[in-house]
């Protein structure tokens, strides 16, 4: 099986450190420029939006394509919470025979199939004799605008 998906380092959030970081709730037009808000309305925390349940949660960054199609590449960072149930059509982070791959969880007439989001990439059907771990589900994907630039 290939490698989709390498663990550079599992790292567990600390909602313990706080930043303090500008937040303009105002938005930013994706269409005509609007005027610019020229104050800040408030302070945001990422711990806090993006981190339900900080004892359950890692990040892990992506090595692969298999996931393109929704939006996850090479040198992203997903957030993944171990403590969400895992449902149909999940993304999630599972273990097959001690392999790691991010993939679409979907369950048909009680078979499990992990599903790329790649047509490149083979749909894994979970069988008899497989061994599958589920390591979490994907809540956030972090990746950079300028990822060529990038240099982590």
């Amino acid at each position: 099986m290939n490698k989709l998906l390498t663990v550079m380092g599992l790292v567990n959030s600390n909602a313990n450190t706080q930043y303090n970081i500008p937040f303009y709730e105002t938005g930013v037009s994706a269409g005509f420029p609007s005027p610019a808000a020229d104050y800040m309305e408030s302070n945001l925390d990422l711990n806090e939006y993006l981190i339900e349940h900080p004892a359950a949660t890692y990040f892990v960054r992506v090595e692969g394509d298999s996931m393109k199609n929704a939006g996850i590449t090479t040198g992203d960072i997903l957030i993944v919470d171990r403590a969400l149930p895992v449902g149909n059509n999940s993304i999630v982070v599972a273990s097959i025979d001690n392999e790691l791959t991010v993939k679409r969880i979907e369950k048909v007439d009680n078979k499990i199939f992990l599903v790329p989001s790649n047509p490149a990439y083979p749909v894994i059907e979970v069988i008899e004799g497989m061994e599958m771990n589920i390591w979490g589900v994907v809540t956030y994907v972090i990746h950079s605008c300028t990822k060529n630039n990038l240099h982590l």
